[in-house]
């Protein structure tokens, strides 16, 4: 005889008690393409975009103010002259047009002294990249080891040597240091070592193609935006140059503008020199502009060329 099997009748419940399941902890669902946001990266962010562009607010306001709205009204406020225009024309007519001469000479540091930097380092980054050769390890090393070394550590070996031969108080002084630019070497060196494929030069070769024509034909496209990085790394570094032309110029008419800014702006330390603040603070924002034009136009480059390498295949 089989006996059946019953069912336990449920737990009686209390008069006025719920039963309900126990809760779960829900978790935010996260979208891939939707990035999360940090309330502390959001603050620390915010302090330095002010960090940033407070000194820059500051530049463009005063240079609108005479040499007496300078110190008579707020430094974050415009004064109650608009004296942009006549500052400016002020600027490039003060000492017989010497600022003219200083942005010249400032050019021509970057177009030599950058620009060359930027060859030397995109020639040797891909040499150093896609060939082998004995002593690669030691130049490895020794690029590395001139990365750690701050530039005013060289500026009084230099200038010893440069005095030697004959080379101070002249365009050269300023040029030819500006030539070496060993980050901008390992940045090139990185950067080819990832953004030209081995196998695409190998079949340039086995086309017939010789090795300068690989370099010009395939390789320098695939390197432009890394070449545009190094080149405004190297010409913020030569524009914004001071303590080596310091060291290298006595002649005023060799001065870059850093230098000629800087002797204006000491002109009011010495006995019976000219008060130009108003003229140093508008040839700083003419010093400038220049530098946020290029980075505006070549930010794009700029950017492609820092991200390169850091996504594996």
């Amino acid at each position: 005889m089989t006996t059946p099997v019953t069912t336990p009748a449920p737990a009686a419940t209390a008069p006025g008690a719920v039963r309900s399941a126990p809760r779960l902890r829900r978790v935010k669902e996260h979208r891939p393409g939707r990035p999360r946001r940090s309330k502390l990266l959001t603050v620390l962010t915010s302090l330095v975009v002010l960090y940033t562009v407070v000194p820059l607010i500051w530049l463009v306001i005063n240079a609108t103010k005479t040499q007496a709205g300078l110190g008579s009204s707020n430094g974050l406020w415009f004064a109650d002259d608009f004296a942009l225009w006549d500052n400016i024309r002020d600027t490039f007519a003060y000492g017989d047009g010497i600022f003219t001469r200083w942005l010249l000479n400032t050019l021509l540091y970057v177009v030599l002294g950058a620009g060359g930097a930027t060859l030397l380092a995109v020639l040797g980054g891909y040499a150093l990249a896609k060939f082998d050769f004995p002593g690669k390890r030691g130049v490895f090393a020794t690029v590395i080891g001139a990365v750690a070394v701050p530039g005013t550590a060289l500026a009084v070996p230099t200038f010893l040597m440069f005095s030697k031969m004959g080379l101070t108080d002249t365009p050269w002084a300023v040029i030819l240091p500006s030539l070496v630019s060993p980050f901008g070497l390992y940045l090139m060196w990185v950067f080819a070592s990832e953004a030209i494929p081995t196998e695409l030069l190998e079949a340039a070769r086995m086309d017939g193609a010789g090795e300068a024509r690989t370099f010009f034909t395939v390789a320098l496209p695939l390197l432009a935006p890394g070449i545009v990085t190094v080149l405004l790394f190297t010409t913020v570094a030569t524009w914004n140059n001071y303590f080596l032309p310091l060291i290298m110029l006595k002649d005023p008419d060799w001065y870059p503008l850093t230098l000629g800014l800087s002797a204006w702006n000491s002109q009011a330390e010495t006995v019976g020199g000219e008060v130009i603040f108003n003229l140093v603070i508008t040839g700083s924002l003419l010093t400038i502009l220049p530098l946020v034009v290029a980075f505006l136009f070549l930010q794009k480059y700029w950017q492609s060329g820092l991200a390169a390498g850091s996504v594996k295949e």
